[in-house]
């Protein structure tokens, strides 16, 4: 059965990227490119995960974003992965304080957001690939 995941990301490359990872394993992505859009988008669409870029241009970062969705009753429980370019023990620690569930620094490649999906969403994978052809995979987004 398809899931949902809501991408909240403001640079159009990583969008796309993620885009076609959550679609290739047979789900529905919905993207944000903002803080508010991102509200809105997840109050609406009840996302099963949430994909959270924590550093986010206007006044809502993902950090504030992800503390809203912790206090709105209907996404209490949606799991919330924090994927940023911060590095360090330090953003993951206050990205966990938000409430985020997971922690995936930038660049990720196809296969860890692959399995970031299968964990999160508890699936099979949609595609499968022969040895020779995942060792090719060789994407990452900044």
């Amino acid at each position: 059965m398809s899931k949902r995941v809501l991408y909240i990301e403001d640079n159009p490359r990583n969008m796309l990227l993620v885009q076609r990872i959550v679609e290739a394993e047979g789900h529905e992505f919905i993207g944000a490119v903002d803080g508010e859009s991102g509200w809105k988008t997840a109050v609406s669409a009840h996302p099963d995960l949430i994909l959270m870029d924590l550093r986010l241009p206007g006044e809502i970062t993902g950090f504030e974003l992800t503390r809203r969705i912790r206090q709105h009753e209907p996404l209490h429980h949606t799991p919330i992965i924090a994927v940023t370019a911060y590095g360090s023990d330090e953003a993951e620690k206050r990205a966990r304080a938000a409430g985020c569930d997971g922690f995936l620094c930038k660049p990720a490649d196809i296969r860890q957001i692959q399995a970031l999906l299968r964990e999160y969403l508890g699936q099979k994978p949609a595609i499968k690939q022969t040895a020779p052809e995942a060792a090719k995979v060789s994407y990452v987004f900044l």
